[in-house]
């Protein structure tokens, strides 16, 4: 009896689990963009919040054998969205999913990432055992505030980062961008900032900054040339803004020409959007990682820019999907 004849790779090929993506509540815009970008439709699913304040959620098609991709930044409210996520993990693992992969654009708690006082939770650390406690597979997120919080996970972690969209964005902003000077506000971003320089093949600059106590820093000096000179100042994210108020009066002090401020993460809570309106600076921009609302982009008088990382997640997600290499994704 002849065995049919099988090209290679083709059986393999039609084992291959469907790649599913779905959305929490958090970022849906990112989530379908990232969809658009692959070409599937983003998954229905529904999360309903019962009157004791109890979250449900439930997938309105079959995962059976699925490679599935949960879309879910860690914006507010914080803790729903971490519920939801792992509500949304747990529940595909008991429909029979064949692998889950939360992706996490924005993970918040990567600022928690040691004790750094006494009596206190490295929540960080905890938000990654509660994941895979709830099953998942496989994590994909972005820029993490501290890179160590990579560590904190068993599963298989990919960390993307947002530097080429960023190296991007300054060279359309300014044709000679080459001219000018790449600023890390702290040491702790001259590793960021360092690769951003290189990309734009410009100067690079760093502001020293002394800890005063575990919530406030005082800047001390700023080490590098920015007289006369485009200034981009580059971080993980913004929060209160008020790190950048100070980096900014600090360039311009020493003479920076113009200002532009891009960061992986535009949280922009509290006084920030008040802040950067005031701010001497020509734009801040950061990626869609968070839901940034059309009333806050309003409210900062035309200074903010959001820059689209759905075709650099889609990409992740198709080469995790096919079994490539995910690094390449940073050449």
């Amino acid at each position: 009896m002849s065995v049919p004849h099988r090209a290679p790779n083709q059986e393999l090929k039609s084992r291959r689990s469907p790649l599913l993506v779905f959305a929490g509540q958090s970022n849906r815009p990112l989530a379908q963009a990232i969809c658009d970008n692959l070409g599937v439709p983003l998954g229905r699913s529904k999360t309903e919040k019962f009157t004791n304040d109890n979250l449900i959620v439930h997938y309105e098609e079959s995962l059976r054998e699925g490679d599935v991709f949960i879309v879910q930044t860690f914006s507010t409210p914080v803790s729903d969205a971490i519920m939801e996520l792992m509500l949304m993990i747990d529940a595909a693992k008991s429909a029979s999913a064949g692998r889950v992969t939360a992706v996490i654009p924005y993970y918040s708690y990567a600022r928690s990432d040691k004790k750094d006082s006494p009596r206190i939770s490295i929540a960080g650390r905890l938000v990654a055992d509660l994941l895979q406690e709830a099953g998942a597979d496989r994590i994909l997120t972005m820029t993490l505030h501290a890179p160590q919080v990579h560590g904190f996970f068993k599963v298989p972690v990919d960390h993307l980062s947002a530097d080429r969209v960023l190296s991007h964005h300054f060279k359309q902003a300014v044709p000679d961008a080459h001219k000018g000077v790449v600023l890390a506000p702290d040491a702790g971003s001259i590793k960021r900032a360092s690769q951003i320089a290189r990309r734009l093949d410009s100067g690079l600059a760093m502001i020293d900054k002394e800890r005063l106590s575990d919530t406030e820093v005082r800047p001390r000096a700023l080490i590098g040339d920015v007289d006369g000179k485009t200034v981009f100042i580059v971080d993980d994210e913004i929060s209160t803004a008020g790190s950048l108020v100070e980096t900014v009066n600090i360039a311009r002090s020493m003479g920076a020409k113009d200002v532009y401020v891009a960061v992986t993460h535009g949280v922009y809570t509290g006084p920030a959007i008040q802040r950067i309106a005031a701010l001497d600076v020509t734009q801040v921009a950061s990626c869609n990682t968070v839901l940034v609302p059309e009333s806050k982009i309003e409210g900062a008088g035309g200074k903010l820019a959001v820059l689209d990382v759905a075709p650099l997640f889609a990409d992740a997600i198709r080469n995790i999907h096919t079994g490539d290499s995910v690094s390449t994704l940073f050449s």
